[in-house]
């Protein structure tokens, strides 16, 4: 891998992709949503930003994309919109950005010949586990707009693939976390609160999930996008352990040194029939392909989590709920 493009580069994951590939000594193209002030996410200010070609367009919008995929030989496909809560408010601008937008990623892909196309996907497609722990031959089942466009965006990359040759892995990502994650996610939003008093506000605190941090799940991307054995295949990265979400607020008011208190509120909550209950990864396809295992504990990658926002708490406003 000499030249990659990164769509959704300023993002949470797409931030820490780009500076491990610039790292590797790979020259990147970071495709970043168009701003007039000119912001590039959470690579402004990052260290190696000056390594990386920038390019400010708009993934709906096919000219940007086939633009920004010229001379690629892979492309690392994430740009999308990822909160679940906000996809009950506005399903269609979730529709036109990830599944638009994949298909331009997809069509621009196929012109240029681009050797390898990473699409990420979600283990959100799923709906509540059938089966633990969960295989890529888990049944989709997706209960809420963004999950659904996500399984939609999944099915177009297999279409080109079957139809047009076009060499594409979905990467199937549990949930991750770390450095930079929105406070809207779960973990970010526990610690940012707890930053601010002991009185946590949450949803609902039975379901599980299997948590990966940022930094194995950019070592997992880069393993796919190098193991020709994974074309044309859905590949998840998870730890294969579960946690509860009521037992992740303990664990991190434990290594906070807090006391909490946890309050659930309705707002908070998905409706009853599109809640996810458990999520628990079976990652033996990346295993067995690439030999990739996840490195970070998960208290580790925690503690490392709470020590970049108790340096960056004016970045996070704990007592306010924003779908």
């Amino acid at each position: 891998m000499k030249r990659a493009v990164v769509t959704g580069a300023g993002g949470f994951i797409g931030s820490h992709l780009t500076e491990h590939l610039v790292r590797s000594g790979v020259g990147v193209r970071a495709f970043v949503h168009y701003h007039a002030a000119g912001t590039r996410g959470w690579l402004d200010g990052s260290e190696v930003a000056a390594h990386v070609d920038f390019f400010a367009g708009d993934v709906r919008d096919h000219d940007s994309v086939r633009r920004a995929l010229d001379g690629a030989e892979v492309v690392f496909h994430l740009a999308a919109l990822v909160g679940i809560p906000y996809s009950y408010v506005t399903p269609q601008a979730y529709l036109r950005t990830n599944v638009d937008g994949a298909l331009n990623v997809l069509e621009a892909a196929r012109e240029h010949g681009v050797a390898r196309v990473v699409v990420t996907s979600t283990s959100e497609v799923y709906g509540s586990a059938r089966h633990v722990p969960m295989d890529e031959t888990h049944p989709v089942r997706s209960r809420s707009p963004y999950a659904a466009t996500k399984a939609a965006a999944d099915q177009l990359a297999l279409s080109y693939h079957h139809a047009f040759g076009l060499p594409i892995v979905i990467a199937r990502p549990f949930n991750a976390y770390g450095p930079r994650q929105s406070d809207r996610a779960l973990i970010p939003a526990v610690v940012a609160q707890l930053q601010a008093g002991e009185r946590v506000r949450l949803g609902n605190l039975t379901p599980t999930r299997d948590f990966t941090f940022v930094d194995d799940l950019v070592r997992g991307f880069v393993a796919i996008a190098g193991a020709d054995a994974l074309v044309g295949e859905a590949v998840h990265v998870g730890s294969g352990r579960e946690h509860a979400v009521g037992d992740v607020v303990q664990t991190i008011a434990r290594l906070m040194g807090r006391e909490v208190v946890v309050e659930t509120q309705p707002e908070r909550e998905r409706p009853a029939a599109s809640e996810v209950d458990r999520l628990v990864s079976d990652s033996s396809r990346l295993r067995g392909a690439t030999g990739w295992q996840p490195e970070v504990d998960f208290e580790e990658g925690l503690r490392r989590t709470i020590a970049w926002m108790d340096a960056r708490r004016a970045h996070f406003r704990p007592g306010e709920y924003r779908t």
